[in-house]
């Protein structure tokens, strides 16, 4: 029995080695990657003529997401319509490598020259400001001497694309109230503050609730905050508050999503020598669908009370 098992793994750890079969050798220093930068720097520069040279005349161009089978791929045309768009409607446009990535030169023996590039798109479109700024893989099959590019095949996020096409024309996106019950949810809470009734100003805050404090580097949880603020109150004294213009609700209809901003001038006065500051403060609150705020941004000047 031990004999058998003796054979049968051998003849296991045989079978595992019998299915390597290198195909090709990986390069990070090539010829094909030179090729890949200097297209890079045409397209990014609008160089039509050196992107061209750069082109096969029968370079195919496929959409790495696109859904549709047996895809025949855009022509050269098309990739350079698509360089003479960065180059006319977007400023500050540039391809270079994604922090912390490389291109790699893949030659295959059965499959060719290929340069699998990973690089960051930036540019801002000029008419509406919409940027740019994400990462693309991009994988190019090269000619034999690597002096043509013969198929790309692109993958990227096209959200920005769509936001573009968005911002063309004029769209309303939901409501803005100057009365409202979250409103006056913000109100009935600032106010408990200034009368010293902070379980009253709590209860309007979901108890998962988050705030983002400019002043603070972390997103503080609905526990840190009130340990935050009892610091605060344990030094200085809101002497007043009052409304700074008037607070709006917004009811947007993108992401069904909801805030009321608030402005307010409080009245500071420091408890061991008197020292009085007017914090000028901007709240922005998210509302659930129980009415309770679950998140609040705020925008003070926290040196103001040092």
């Amino acid at each position: 029995m031990k004999y058998i098992l003796h054979i049968v793994s051998f003849l296991f750890v045989f079978s595992l080695q019998a299915q390597k079969n290198k195909n090709g050798t990986i390069y990070d220093e090539h010829p094909g990657i030179d090729l890949i930068a200097s297209f890079h720097e045409a397209y990014a520069s609008g160089d039509i003529e050196m992107a061209s040279s750069i082109l096969h005349d029968d370079v195919k161009w496929y959409d790495g997401n696109s859904q549709t089978k047996n895809d025949e791929g855009g022509s050269k045309n098309r990739v350079i319509n698509n360089i003479k768009w960065f180059r006319d409607y977007f400023d500050y446009v540039s391809f270079k490598d994604t922090e912390g990535a490389y291109p790699d030169m893949l030659e295959y023996k059965q499959s060719g020259n290929w340069v699998q590039s990973w690089f960051r798109v930036y540019g801002v479109h000029k008419e509406t400001g919409v940027e740019l700024d994400h990462n693309v893989l991009r994988v190019y099959r090269l000619n034999d001497d690597v002096s043509k590019i013969t198929a790309i095949i692109e993958y990227s996020n096209k959200l920005n694309f769509s936001m573009i096409g968005d911002a063309r024309s004029d769209r309303e996106n939901g409501t803005i109230y100057v009365s409202h019950e979250n409103i006056n949810t913000v109100r009935k809470a600032m106010y408990a503050f200034l009368n010293g009734d902070a379980d009253k100003a709590y209860s309007f805050f979901h108890e998962n609730s988050r705030f983002h404090d400019i002043n603070e580097e972390d997103v503080m949880t609905f526990d840190e905050i009130k340990a935050r603020d009892n610091k605060i109150f344990a030094n200085w004294t809101m002497t007043y508050l009052d409304e700074s213009g008037y607070p709006d609700y917004l009811e947007y209809d993108w992401r069904d999503s909801n805030s009321v901003q608030s402005w307010w001038d409080m009245g500071m006065r420091r408890n061991s020598d008197g020292k009085e500051v007017v914090l000028k403060v901007l709240f922005i609150d998210w509302f659930g669908d129980d009415g309770k705020i679950v998140r609040r941004f705020l925008y003070w000047n926290a040196s103001l009370l040092k």
